[in-house]
């Protein structure tokens, strides 16, 4: 007879972090004997790993968890992450739902589903197992494969900013690094096992090493950049507080890490920026990006941008928009403001209708949409290296270094391969062109 394998879904909200340990929990079940499937489909076990960024990411998780109830009402469902952690009550008051647990130890889902297969019945009322995120220091967990080109590898984890809108420190405690050994481990086991780029993320990703002696993410990314055959290395979301002159000498001499910054911005307003307590103005980052466009060629830039903040008038907008525009973002990510109970701004005066909330969204994402356009016409005619990630009714699309997006017919996947593609033109999104007769899967990324 078959031997029998409980089947378990991950359903995932958020950040990168969330991805990289869903994909480790994942990873957990397997050795388990358990078989992971997608989560639309019907399984002995679901787990919701959550976000509480915003109201709206609360409500995608308790619509996600409903739903998995509905496809199997017998299933266990394992809630953990963001959302578990700030309002644990809010998720248990919801009929069905059999395990609760924060950030201090998400991996305890694999050993409560065992233990709750091995009961054979759901729970009249749900576990919660959370204690303060931090409790445990940095939870030990690592990948060893990827589904993607891509993957993600977990480097730090808190933050301890405290800026006015944001309710993630308190979610996720106090900064803690993943001891560089082990960085460098899995590193190495996902080169070894072709990977073809790491993105290093974090809550803080520029907080790597504080809470270590004297060792810092200038020191992790060297020890990378020589392990051998490693590919592209991408940095998580950065303060642009951390690219001084030291640390952009340093990294401007690596050959593995990919000339493309994400600056988590938030605002190109000083007000605004000084109301949400984040830790340098409009100069401060447009003189970093100078400082790294000098240092390292074609670099990008994209960023991430809070629009209708409390106290933000026409004014302190348009500031925003004339910054995106000397910035000279690849992208923006534009986000309404989001009230978070228990931050300094949701009980600021000042707070902007929703109406207003989304015309300037839809006003910076239309501004940023001509930027992107400009940075892609300036491609036309030039050969760049392509890594190659996906392949669909003919056209396989993947990122150049500077994280700019290109399609070229191919007759068949290209998957995992980097090649040189001659640029003939964009549709505003990504650039499309061919392969180069001359195309090299082992030429240099810089």
């Amino acid at each position: 007879m078959p031997i029998y394998h409980p089947t378990v879904a991950i359903y995932t909200l958020g950040c990168k972090v969330n991805q990289y340990e869903s994909e480790a929990i994942a990873e957990a079940f397997e050795k388990n004997g358990f078989s992971v499937r997608p989560p639309h489909t019907v399984c002995d076990v679901y787990v919701i790993n959550t976000c509480t960024v915003t109201a709206e990411s609360d409500r995608k998780a308790r619509q996600f968890i409903r739903r998995a109830i509905h496809k199997n009402p017998r299933a266990f469902i394992l809630v953990a992450g963001c959302y578990s952690q700030a309002n644990p009550l809010q998720i248990a008051a919801i009929a069905g739902v059999d395990y609760i647990t924060g950030n201090a130890n998400k991996l305890s889902v694999v050993e409560e589903a065992i233990r709750l297969i091995a009961l054979g019945k759901k729970r009249d009322t749900p576990v919660i197992n959370n204690p303060p995120p931090d409790a445990y220091g940095f939870e030990k967990m690592s990948i060893t494969h990827f589904d993607r080109t891509r993957a993600y590898v977990k480097i730090e984890d808190g933050c301890e900013n405290h800026c006015t809108y944001c309710i993630i420190p308190s979610a996720r405690g106090k900064i803690r690094s993943k001891a560089p050994e082990d960085v460098l481990q899995e590193v190495r086991e996902l080169t070894e096992n072709g990977c073809r780029e790491i993105v290093l993320t974090g809550i803080e990703t520029a907080s790597f090493g504080k809470d270590l002696c004297e060792y810092t993410l200038c020191d992790l990314l060297e020890e990378i950049d020589r392990i051998p055959n490693v590919g592209r290395i991408r940095l998580g979301s950065l303060d642009p507080s951390l690219m001084k002159a030291p640390f952009v000498e340093r990294i401007s001499h690596l050959s593995s890490l990919a000339p493309h910054f994400h600056l988590s911005m938030q605002s190109g307003s000083d007000k605004i920026l000084a109301l949400m307590k984040r830790k340098y103005n409009r100069r401060m980052a447009l003189e970093a990006m100078v400082r790294l466009r000098q240092a390292i060629p074609n670099v990008q830039f994209t960023t991430d941008v809070i629009v209708g903040f409390p106290n933000e008038t026409d004014e302190d907008f348009e500031d925003t928009k004339r910054f995106a525009m000397e910035a000279s973002f690849l992208m923006i990510h534009v986000f309404p403001y989001s009230k978070r109970q228990g931050t300094p701004a949701a009980t600021m005066e000042g707070q902007i209708p929703e109406e207003i909330k989304h015309q300037r969204v839809r006003e910076l994402s239309a501004l940023q949409a001509r930027i992107r356009k400009e940075i892609l016409d300036k491609e036309f005619g030039k050969t760049v290296n392509v890594l190659f990630e996906t392949y669909r009714n003919g056209i396989a699309t993947g990122h150049t270094p500077n994280f700019i997006e290109v399609s070229v017919p191919a007759p068949h996947p290209l998957h995992g391969l980097t090649l040189s593609v001659c640029i003939d033109g964009n549709d505003g999104e990504k650039c499309t062109g061919s392969l180069c007769k001359s195309t090299d899967a082992t030429s240099q990324e810089r």
